[in-house]
């Protein structure tokens, strides 16, 4: 009878799995490769927030200023916005050089006594907003290199052609070792999460290091009461508060990444994920569903099928989960050739059930971490 049971709920996981992919991540399919981007045709801001970020800003900034995005007469149709949210280090004199440099480059400063009506990050990005000139805002943050100069030309198009939210891809920096692998993975699988639920007609995050949309969105999303009650999580909850079926698009050309270094120890990482995470409470319910019942099913079937190999049906169990991982690998495949992360093909086994470790250590922060501060 034990085993039996075993069986029957190791069938229905894999089944749940197999719906999963078959209706949500299939949709990665369907995002088209970037067209070919023609000359700009309404302005757009940039918007950095950078608290103590001197020597990013030094790396970084350049590539931003250097975006290829100007009209047919070669006027250029941006600005930066960068703002210095009370830093302490040499943010302030880094971006007084470079606006020497650069005309298009705009400093807001926060002062250290300045009163706040908003926790952490929010406010700094609240400031930037309301110095942008233009309706469309791109935001990314200070460790991060646009992957080419066509990067703000290829983020601002879907808006220009009347999108409401543009949701880019985020890539870390390929390094040696085991934990830049999962980080890497585990950016990629988030993408073709929130991509997949986005095509399938129910968006609910996506990545600020890499996001475009109007300036409608902010105003919509900080009106909410979960607005005030993160110190993060702005991607998250303009997500949730402004992006529907018809209005959201996907981006994911090699032209149009943002790149940074991943965190390169598992304490720094750990801490990361913490405050990420404690932006899931405020998701819809039925996104919550959806999400819960995604990481249980994939906890149970590799929970299952472990103890199936010990099982007279093991042999079973082995073609089943044969079959799940085959279509979950190709998937990710697609991908990860699509991201430029085709290295971590041959690691999706270890990565698929170290996933199940990582929902275990990190379920809890998605309802009682919530962290009043940024840096």
């Amino acid at each position: 009878m034990f085993n039996e049971a075993i069986a029957a709920i190791f069938l229905l996981s894999v089944t749940i799995q197999v719906a999963y992919a078959l209706y949500f991540f299939v949709q990665v399919f369907r995002i088209p490769t970037a067209a070919k981007p023609v000359s700009a045709q309404k302005p757009v801001s940039v918007i950095i927030c950078a608290k103590n970020e001197a020597a990013n800003l030094l790396q970084n900034l350049p590539a931003i200023m250097a975006q290829r995005y100007i009209n047919d007469a070669g006027i250029t149709l941006f600005k930066v916005i960068v703002v210095n949210d009370a830093s302490e280090d040499d943010t302030a004199k880094v971006l007084a050089g470079f606006q020497e440099i650069y005309p298009q480059l705009q400093v807001v400063t926060i002062a250290s006594n300045e009163i706040r009506d908003m926790p952490g990050k929010k406010y700094a990005l609240g400031k930037g907003i309301a110095a942008a000139e233009t309706d469309i805002v791109v935001v990314s943050d200070a460790d991060c290199k646009p992957s080419s100069d066509l990067w703000l030309a290829q983020m601002a198009a879907p808006l220009i052609n009347g999108k409401g939210i543009v949701a880019g891809y985020g890539k870390y920096i390929q390094q040696p070792g085991l934990l830049n692998r999962f980080i890497r993975w585990e950016t990629l699988h988030t993408f073709l999460q929130y991509s997949g639920y986005a095509l399938a007609g129910n968006p609910y995050m996506a990545t600020g290091r890499n996001l475009a949309y109007h300036k409608e969105a902010f105003t919509k999303a900080s009106a909410t009461p979960a607005w005030r009650a993160l110190p993060s999580g702005d991607d998250d909850l303009l997500i949730e508060a402004y992006a529907h079926a018809d209005n959201i698009t996907i981006v994911c050309d090699e032209q149009a990444f943002t790149i940074s270094p991943a965190k390169s120890t598992w304490a720094d990482w750990v801490t990361q994920k913490q405050r990420h995470l404690s932006t899931g409470k405020y998701y819809k319910k039925g996104i919550q569903v959806l999400l819960a019942g995604y990481a249980g099913t994939h906890a149970l079937m590799w929970i299952l099928f472990l103890i199936s190999l010990f099982t007279p049906f093991y042999q079973t169990a082995l073609v089943v989960m044969l079959y799940r991982c085959f279509i979950y690998w190709l998937i990710w495949a697609y991908m990860a050739k699509r991201l430029g992360e085709k290295d971590l093909v041959t690691w999706f086994p270890v990565m698929d059930f170290g996933w199940l470790l990582y929902n275990f250590a990190f379920s809890p922060y998605i309802f009682l971490k919530n962290k009043t501060q940024w840096k």
